[in-house]
């Protein structure tokens, strides 16, 4: 039994207002699933697709406090395609954004409600990742982190080290899933997390149980009564395991 990376969740204030700005800035598709919920998805991909990862974006009445623990990288093709996409970003209504991060080729924006990502420059290494080139996610222990992720979802490991692991869609498409050694100790719920749907024909709460057994703990962010479990994994970052398709 495996389970699938599928989705990308964002809490948002707005999440209409945040759903223009990142399908503006991706170049996808805007659609609503009902209030309160706003999908995004790119031209010409049925969902669920290994080349993307699509992104729902959710209405929560709680306002960002803290530097977020997971965030998006942009792919670029070259300097000059890098320093437009910035220049566009920040005409949607990004803007700078200091985490420390010191002189370094890539550029650090916040979108509007203040979820930092990066515009990468150009690497050959997300040459064919479509827009997101990865979701990124801030942990204490690359290497313990990455043996849960790898056991849990049907990607492949390609990289480990003490301070980045890499893990990517068995299929060899799509984002990358990177996980970074950071000082910084989780305090809040996770304003993105990941979302995770078993294929069509498994069991979800037989998927639940296993992923328990590999070090996942129940998570109660008062989600009540729904049909997806909440999990969180072994450094507390929230993720969600949605009804097989």
């Amino acid at each position: 039994m495996a389970t699938r990376l599928v989705q990308i969740a964002m809490d948002a204030r707005d999440d209409a207002a945040l759903g223009r700005f990142w399908a503006d800035a991706l170049g996808w598709k805007l659609s609503s699933e009902g209030p309160g919920v706003t999908n995004l998805e790119p031209p010409g991909f049925d969902y669920p697709d290994p080349a993307a990862l699509f992104i729902d974006l959710v209405a929560v009445p709680e306002p960002k406090t803290v530097k977020n623990r997971v965030h998006l990288d942009l792919a670029t093709t070259s300097a000059a395609h890098q320093a437009e996409l910035v220049a566009r970003l920040r005409d949607l209504g990004a803007t700078p954004a200091d985490i420390g991060q010191g002189d370094v080729p890539w550029t650090v924006l916040a979108d509007p409600e203040g979820n930092e990502f990066c515009v990468l420059e150009p690497r050959p290494l997300y040459a064919d990742t479509g827009p997101i080139a990865a979701v990124v996610a801030d942990c204490a222990d690359p290497r313990a982190v990455a043996r849960f992720w790898d056991a849990a979802l049907d990607w492949t490991l390609h990289e480990v080290t003490d301070d980045l692991a890499r893990l990517r869609s068995s299929a060899g498409v799509g984002p990358y899933l990177e996980l970074v050694r950071t000082p910084d100790v989780k305090t809040v719920k996770n304003r993105v997390h990941l979302d995770l749907r078993p294929y069509a024909g498994d069991d979800q709460a037989a998927e639940a149980a296993r992923l328990r057994a590999l070090g996942a703990t129940d998570v109660d962010l008062g989600q009540g009564d729904v049909p997806w479990t909440v999990l969180a994994d072994p450094e507390g970052n929230e993720f969600c395991i949605l009804a097989p398709r």
